[in-house]
């Protein structure tokens, strides 16, 4: 009808529609400038999607809004936006020292949480699109609390602006820990009862003193255009982290324009491919006796370690199969003795450009390292096994070593909990981290663990506690620990960080029903001298593995 009458039509949120998206491509194909008033329209809004029909795009002018990029700019933005560039609504507040200051503190809030996207896996594991529709909210909320209520709620307000307009978009439980603790920096009575209060060491950034409308874009015009990673709550670091993380994707996207053909002088590409199979091929061992380690390690009421070797010998065949079969078959397919399928082609093109490809991945434990790096990885993983089945368990276990990590913690606690005949899950690890040195033999209860890197911090080793990272010195090696399971409530309560270990840097992966990141392994109790927050603004974190 819209189409003959000359009307209007608007469909928001297209990107949740997935499934009409391919009727909406038919309608879009269907209408003919013959048959169609020239007044009509079809307006069309979605969030960015991989389902969005790509015709519809090139056939359609295209408009974005974005939220600007810097702290400034995102906190102008916000002043002009409605509801608080009504005179009527800014003046309005029963409270209006504590209602602008507040409301400041908020603006920088919404700048803030935008902005350390810029920081990858350092400010968000996933990065969320909060926008505009939370802000407008949240500032109705804090408008109508402060009216109601004779003192200002801010256990209220802080639930409603952290677990619902912006908690609700966040998936991830650690992130939800960094909303709560960036939120409480602006959500304070010192925000309202202190006038020196400042939002950072700096001094530069503060909530400015009462005043008219205008006051406060003046003032936030004043700030600097390039913030430091202070304001954050990162280390200066984070910016060499953001910059190379900007600088890989950069050459990505160089990667997927480079010609594949070669000069007259260089080998082919063939022939490149063929030497690195023919390389990998040469450094795989055979696959893992599954039977001789069933027979040397059976299943044990009091060792649950040998389920576990057994178990990560079985993945690792798996995946040392598909390597070896790839490898087998895309020599083949150079000699044109097989068909060069479209998996063994994007094997070829990663083997070129020195990436895991796509093939070992379904079948890998996740991993970010160049191809090179990988295959040393994996060649060192099943070492650690193969020594394990030879000389027996290891006094100190390589945990970045396992194929499922979780496993091997679990063996570690149910070994505990038959020995002392105590319900497994009222179990939990507390955490000691010993000397740099070496560990011959194992402890009576718990396991010795090593492998580990702490990301956003260093382990002082002196101290024997967190510490501020070196300047230029990203990742720090973390010394043994030593895992002692014990009951929940036999926990002392020391001054420590619960730091989240994550597989690889990337730090997010699959949601899983336990509501963590398929990438998440545990949270450590690790010794710290500073307040929980500190190290949650600095993103810290411990990995099972580096990029490198």
């Amino acid at each position: 009808m819209a189409v003959k009458q000359g009307s209007w039509v608007v469909l928001q949120n297209c990107h949740l529609a997935t499934s009409w998206m391919a009727t909406l491509e038919r309608v879009c194909a269907e209408l003919n400038p013959e048959t169609t008033h020239p007044d009509f329209r079809l307006w069309l809004t979605s969030y960015p999607s991989a389902n969005f029909p790509v015709s519809v795009l090139q056939n359609g002018v295209k408009m974005t809004n974005e939220a600007p990029k810097g702290l400034r700019p995102n906190i102008i933005r916000s002043y002009l936006m409605d509801p608080i560039s009504d005179p009527e609504f800014f003046g309005s507040c029963r409270k209006p020292a504590e209602f602008k200051k507040l409301l400041y503190g908020l603006c920088f809030f919404h700048a803030l949480v935008q902005e350390r996207r810029k920081f990858g896996p350092l400010g968000w594991n996933i990065p969320y699109e909060f926008n505009e529709t939370d802000l407008r909210i949240s500032v109705q909320q804090l408008h109508m609390f402060i009216n109601q209520y004779e003192e200002v709620p801010l256990d209220a307000l802080r639930y409603m602006t952290g677990e619902c307009n912006y908690g609700g978009r966040v998936t991830d439980d650690w992130d939800r820990r960094t909303l709560r603790s960036i939120l409480n920096k602006f959500y304070n009575k010192e925000i309202t009862a202190n006038p020196k209060y400042t939002f950072d060491m700096s001094g530069i950034y503060y909530p400015p003193a009462e005043g008219e409308y205008i006051s406060y874009i003046e003032y936030t015009k004043t700030l600097p255009l390039n913030p430091t990673p202070e304001i954050f709550g990162m280390h200066t670091n984070a910016d060499i982290t953001k910059d190379q993380s900007e600088t890989h994707n950069l050459f990505d996207s160089i990667l997927l324009t480079q010609s594949r053909a070669s000069g007259a002088a260089g080998k082919s590409t063939d022939e490149t491919v063929f030497e690195v199979s023919t390389d990998i091929l040469g450094r795989l061992p055979a696959d893992f006796d599954i039977e001789a380690a069933m027979r040397k390690y059976p299943t044990t009421y009091n060792q649950s370690m040998n389920t576990v070797l057994v178990q990560e010998m079985g993945r690792f065949n798996i995946l040392l199969r598909t390597i070896r079969d790839s490898c087998i078959n895309i020599q083949k397919a150079i000699k044109g003795l097989v068909v060069m399928s479209t998996e063994l082609e994007e094997v070829a093109q990663s083997m070129l450009t020195g990436r895991i490809p796509a093939m070992w991945m379904k079948k890998s434990y996740p991993s970010l390292k160049p191809l090179g790096s990988y295959m040393h990885d994996f060649l060192d993983r099943l070492k650690f096994l193969q020594d394990w089945f030879e000389i027996g368990a290891p006094s100190v276990f390589w945990l970045s070593g396992f194929f499922f990590t979780q496993a091997f913690l679990t063996g570690g606690q149910q070994n505990y909990a038959r020995k002392y005949t105590i319900p497994i899950d009222l179990l939990t690890f507390d955490y000691e981290v010993l000397e740099d040195r070496n560990y011959m033999y194992p402890p009576e209860d718990g396991v010795y663990i090593r492998g580990l890197f702490v990301d956003g911090a260093r382990w002082d080793r002196e101290k024997r506690k967190l510490a501020e990272s070196y300047p230029k010195i990203l990742y720090d090696t973390m010394p043994v620990m030593w895992l002692k399971p014990c009951k929940k409530s036999e926990i002392s309560p020391h001054q420590v960080y619960i730091a989240p270990v994550y597989k690889t840097s990337e730090r997010r992966g699959t949601l899983s029903t336990t509501g963590h990141s398929t990438n998440f392994v545990i949270a450590m109790r690790v010794p710290s001298d500073r307040p929980s927050e500190h190290w949650i603004g600095r993103g810290v974190a411990l990995l099972c593995q580096l990029n490198s």
